[in-house]
């Protein structure tokens, strides 16, 4: 698939399923991507006023946990190319009323912000929809500061044997039958599994980001390999 039309059937995909997006992760994830996302913050320690980036921020989860995290002195930016998807976002803040946390529209392969913007630069589960991993990726660590975080929450390549091929499995299957039963999108959850079977192994994913200039990448696995997440700080 070249880059534009991925980019286009990504977009679709993601401007269908907004509405139900966050019950069918629960679902598809047996409620782990919550567990596995405060493991992760709790790995980051987020001071205090820090700046921080959230792309490909989807319905603004992390978005918001990051808000929480950089208190009112700090600010947050949710980012992602999903009108629908920010919109459900929005009315969550409403909720919140986060005045650190906004939300922008825009293309996570050139971010709209100067180098060495942010002190965090995070993306969960949204790596795999881009159309190039390592152009998303070297410019997350265009626009991170000196010794700022780049973190990525994954869906992983199992690698116990039975268990990998379970995942698969139900990836491949039962997923999108669940996406037409609760969200009437098979095509759109298909869509998931083929996006999660070609997505890098953890051991794959550590090397791009080496390539793209990070030194130090610490990994972490999730729930039998199934979500990985990936820390690299970026070097003075």
């Amino acid at each position: 698939m070249n880059q534009q039309s991925k980019e286009e059937r990504v977009h679709h995909v993601f401007e269908k399923i907004y509405d139900n997006y966050d019950s069918m992760n629960s679902i598809i994830s047996f409620q782990r991507h919550k567990a596995w996302r405060k493991s992760v913050m709790q790995r980051m320690n987020v001071e205090k006023g820090s700046v921080a980036l959230d792309v490909c921020c989807g319905t603004g989860d992390w978005s918001i946990a990051l808000a929480e995290a950089s208190g009112s002195t700090g600010e947050v930016i949710g980012l992602d190319f999903s009108h629908n998807m920010l919109s459900v976002a929005e009315e969550k803040n409403e909720v919140l009323d986060y005045s650190q946390l906004s939300f922008v529209q825009g293309n996570a392969m050139d971010l709209p912000y100067e180098d060495n913007s942010f002190d965090y630069v995070t993306i969960g589960f949204g790596l795999r929809n881009v159309p190039d991993y390592m152009t998303v990726l070297k410019e997350m660590y265009r626009v991170v500061k000196p010794n700022g975080k780049v973190v990525c929450l994954e869906t992983s390549q199992p690698t116990m044997n039975g268990f990998r091929q379970g995942y698969y499995f139900y990836f491949r299957f039962i997923m999108p039958l669940l996406g037409r039963m609760f969200a009437k999108s098979y095509k759109e959850y298909a869509w998931l599994h083929e996006s999660a079977k070609d997505f890098p192994n953890k051991k794959e994913l550590k090397q791009m980001f080496q390539s793209a200039g990070f030194t130090r990448v610490q990994v972490k696995s999730y729930t039998g390999g199934v979500a990985a997440m990936h820390m690299a700080t970026k070097e003075q």
